[in-house]
């Protein structure tokens, strides 16, 4: 165990000149790259999974969240993990994983494999190398240097942005297969580079794993988040056709969500008396009782939200509806990816005694601002360009901005073996963040439009009843207008019906997209409400900043 101690103000004077390890934070950018690049690789091959293997709007929502949601689920363990048996030895471990469900993705059959075999193995990859690059900046970085470090991580999402252009070369010259397979290639590379990680210290001591949390913790987020990402095609309340069960009558996606919430608030009394047991425990109560910390969580997981908000929102507009191909879409990612880089890394080197709570509030304002721009850059039959490019820019700065200092909110308010720790919830939180962000707007997407399409059409006399009936039972994607009269090629109606119809559809997906931006910009404001919590800097030492063997430092 440590003691903590405060430094006195010439030990704080040293670690203000200590020497920055650069190979280090390469190899964890790198790896924060990778994950953050095998988002943009999927976001990418949106056209090629409907296309080869016949994937549904829904099918592809699924995709994207479930990367986040097995992650969120199993992050938390990670980090405990990463604090029984070594950063290092997880970070490796979830390397290797993620390069084998790369290869699974790029040899998937069909969407079940792809979902459920390759998604899932990158997700579980995750969910060990996240919180081992956040557990590993307190173990080699101090003072000033760890807050340059977490702004490097958090501007690593921005370098991520190069991952999707050069990929999307890739799938253009060699398709979606020869992309998964380089994203394996990638990260063989990282856990390779991952060798030459300098010796830290590892105080583990007699630490046991938590299963009992780890079991709750996975089956409520489980169950909440598929619950929440179901309703578009399950339905809330009424069940759909491709509903796959009921409960008492009603579609099973509220009654999942209610019981994911009593498991997560079962999990938060278990931990308490884990913690008073063991000394340690998957949610340290040290999370929940410091509102600095809380803030930072938030911080982490509306920055996510945020980016599931435009992986579900804008790429699949752009190639479904507008026809961008890859490479466009991949351009977008460098104008969000340099800003979201200059920003994360330049206030904490630029600005070290910025006010941090000043400057997440302007990030969120700038992130909220960034959907109302894309929201506005939507057209019934594409989009305008340049909204979409300064929607995209604008993006990068509120994300970025609030990169910067979310982690390092987090791990100032705690002692040091929480603050490492906290790579694990942190990491469950943007990956939670980023599920629900898939979920909640997808499901207001894709139920606004099949909702509307439904309602429309009983309004309309041009179209019959029987139509009308017809339609009752059919869930509709985002798409082309061609798409959509692919949809109901089965349903049969005069070509004026069908014409009144794609004109219905049209319009209720460009209504439901700019709905579900002015959702998610609504959630992202109302972070501002948990900024007071940050406090102001007063240049006094934080309780983890304390005297210890530093190796490799």
């Amino acid at each position: 165990m440590h003691t903590l101690t405060a430094l006195p103000s010439s030990t704080s004077s040293a670690q203000k000149v200590e020497k920055f390890l650069v190979l280090p934070i390469v190899i964890l950018i790198l790896a924060q790259m990778g994950t953050t690049g095998d988002n943009g690789a999927l976001s990418l091959a949106t056209s090629s999974l409907a296309h080869d293997l016949g994937a549904t709007t829904s099918e592809i929502q699924l995709a994207n969240m479930i990367y986040p949601l097995v992650g969120g689920a199993f992050m938390i363990a990670g980090g405990l993990a990463g604090t029984i048996v070594g950063w290092k030895k997880t970070f490796r471990t979830g390397t290797l994983l993620c390069a084998v469900g790369e290869v699974a993705l790029a040899f998937a059959p069909n969407m079940t494999v792809f979902i459920w075999v390759g998604r899932v193995l990158v997700g579980f990859g995750a969910s060990f190398l996240v919180p081992s690059i956040l557990g590993l900046v307190p173990k080699l970085y101090r003072g000033q240097n760890r807050m340059v470090a977490f702004g490097c991580i958090g501007a690593a999402s921005g370098l991520s942005a190069v991952l999707p252009l050069l990929l999307g070369l890739v799938m253009e010259v060699g398709g979606m297969r020869a992309t998964f397979l380089t994203l394996s290639a990638y990260f063989l590379t990282v856990f390779v580079l991952s060798l030459t990680l300098p010796a830290i210290e590892e105080s583990r001591g007699d630490l046991s794993f938590d299963g009992i949390g780890v079991v709750l913790a996975a089956t409520g987020l489980f169950l909440f988040l598929i619950g929440l990402s179901s309703i578009s095609s399950w339905g809330l309340v009424t069940p759909l056709d491709a509903c796959p069960f009921t409960v008492f009558g009603i579609a099973p996606t509220l009654p999942m969500m209610a019981v994911g919430l009593v498991v997560l608030a079962t999990l938060v009394r278990v931990e308490k008396h884990v913690e008073e047991k063991n000394g340690v425990a998957l949610l340290p109560q040290a999370f929940f009782k410091t509102p600095q910390v809380l803030a930072g969580l938030t911080a982490n997981a509306l920055t996510f939200f945020f980016m599931g908000a435009q992986s579900i929102l804008m790429a699949p507009y752009l190639q479904l509806v507008a026809g961008w191909t890859p490479v466009d879409v991949g351009m977008i990612s460098i104008v969000t990816g340099v800003p979201t880089f200059a920003f994360a890394l330049g206030i904490p080197k630029l600005l070290p005694h910025a006010n941090p709570r000043r400057v997440v509030q302007a990030g969120y304002v700038a992130m909220a601002l960034a959907l109302g721009i894309m929201a506005l850059s939507v057209t019934i039959d594409g989009c305008s360009t340049a909204g979409v490019f300064l929607g995209a820019f604008v993006a990068g700065v509120g994300a970025g901005t609030v990169s910067s200092h979310a982690s390092n909110i987090v791990a100032q308010a705690l002692p040091e073996r929480e603050a490492a720790q906290s790579g694990g919830i942190q990491s469950t939180m943007r990956n939670v963040g980023q599920a629900v962000g898939v979920a909640l707007l997808g499901a207001v997407l894709l139920f606004g439009i099949t909702n509307t399409v439904r309602t429309k059409a009983a309004a309309d006399p041009a179209i019959s009843p029987e139509v009308s009936s017809a339609l009752s039972t059919v869930s509709v994607n985002l798409g082309s207008n061609a798409e959509f009269e692919q949809q109901i090629a089965d349903i049969k109606m005069t070509p004026e019906e069908r014409q009144a119809l794609a004109a219905i559809d049209a319009q209720a997906r460009f209504d439901s997209t700019r709905i579900a931006y002015a959702v998610g910009a609504t959630i992202v404001l109302l972070g501002l409400a948990t900024t007071f919590a940050i406090k102001e800097p007063d240049g006094s030492v934080h309780p983890h900043e304390h005297v210890h063997s530093h190796s490799g430092a």
